[in-house]
């Protein structure tokens, strides 16, 4: 018997009662989406969820999730093509696990991400989105962070970490299924753990692997994948408007900083991102925005700003910051708050 606390009342009150791993349809999954109650805490699903809900319902890839169950019930091996805005990254793992059914047998499902702030930042999305608390039924595992429970079966991890845990668990036995996301990358780390799920496939014929590109160029996965079907799902797409400076600046950074403050004065509500190409530059122009940005709010009265700067060095906690929601406007129906990252 799993300490996992869903198998103590399984035979009493358990919503998936009657439902066969792997043998779910995209009609009972969503049945049990549309309820009133949450089938993995038995509690009443949130205003917030059912909001949440309608928006998962129009991404593209939704549309293709009983294309996606008939894939994975009848090969070990699948290979998907998001494109950007797809779904894929969120909405996979939970079409998996409302099918696999993990916390029945004691089992997690594991998406691996290329970088740390994406793991924790998914993570958090689909915690949301499933109407759970982060750490308990979905959770992330980063370098000198874990943040899981007994209770999780839904987990992102860096492609590292999963490495590392094959190396005292070869077979990879606390897993029903492994999604391998943005393989396109082909970081070391993942082209590793091909290799190794590959051979592990060959002992567990009963671990479903998913390899997850946002290329076309997916044939090289098929083939290593002893010709493993392909799901291509289309994007998402959103306006973008672009305007060039009329001449060359001569320092880009003090140009950055000013059009920033020039957006932020201007535009109607919305966050802003500014890239730059490093750790110096980048607290440079976070120091100089508050600085001006405060500046701002004493003599034109512009909104509340919150600047926070992301790079790979910032320690995981600094880098979460940047999920912060933008300040309040200061005085009810005054000038809008704004994130800039």
């Amino acid at each position: 018997m799993s300490d996992n606390p869903y198998l103590a009342h399984w035979n009493t009150d358990n919503a998936f009662k009657g439902l066969t791993p792997r043998k779910t349809t995209a009609e009972q999954a969503e049945k049990l989406e549309n309820d009133t109650n949450n089938p993995f805490t038995n509690k009443p699903f949130s205003a917030k969820y059912q909001k949440i809900l309608e928006g998962r319902r129009k991404l593209p890839v939704h549309s293709q999730r009983q294309d996606f169950l008939d894939m994975v019930h009848s090969n070990q091996f699948v290979v998907l093509v998001g494109e950007t805005g797809s779904g894929k990254t969120t909405q996979i793992p939970q079409f998996l696990a409302y099918d696999e059914l993990p916390h029945l047998k004691g089992k997690m499902i594991a998406c691996t991400q290329p970088r740390r702030v994406a793991a924790m930042s998914v993570a958090q999305r689909v915690a949301d989105e499933m109407d759970v608390k982060l750490g308990e039924q979905v959770g992330y595992s980063i370098r000198f962070e874990d943040n899981t429970s007994p209770s999780t079966f839904l987990k992102y991890m860096t492609d590292g970490m999963l490495l590392r845990e094959a190396m005292s668990d070869p077979l990879l036995s606390r897993y029903s299924a492994v999604i391998l996301d943005e393989a396109h990358e082909r970081t070391l780390n993942t082209d590793i753990l091909m290799g190794l799920l590959k051979e592990v496939c060959r002992k567990r014929r009963d671990l479903q692997v998913v390899v997850m590109s946002a290329t076309l160029d997916a044939g090289k996965f098929q083939k290593y994948f002893d010709d493993a079907p392909l799901l291509s799902v289309p994007g998402r797409t959103f306006p973008v408007e672009i305007y060039y400076t009329p001449e060359p600046e001569r320092d880009y950074l003090e140009a950055a900083i000013r059009t920033t403050l020039q957006i932020h004065l201007s535009e109607p509500e919305g966050d802003i991102l500014v890239f730059l190409t490093g750790e110096e530059e980048i607290e440079t122009a976070c120091s100089k925005i508050k600085a001006e940005g405060d500046e701002m709010i004493r003599s034109q009265g512009a909104g509340p700003l919150k600047v926070v700067p992301l790079y790979s060095s910032l320690p995981p906690r600094a880098q979460q910051q940047i999920f912060d929601n933008a300040p309040p406007p200061r005085t009810p129906g005054g000038a809008p708050g704004r994130k800039v990252v």
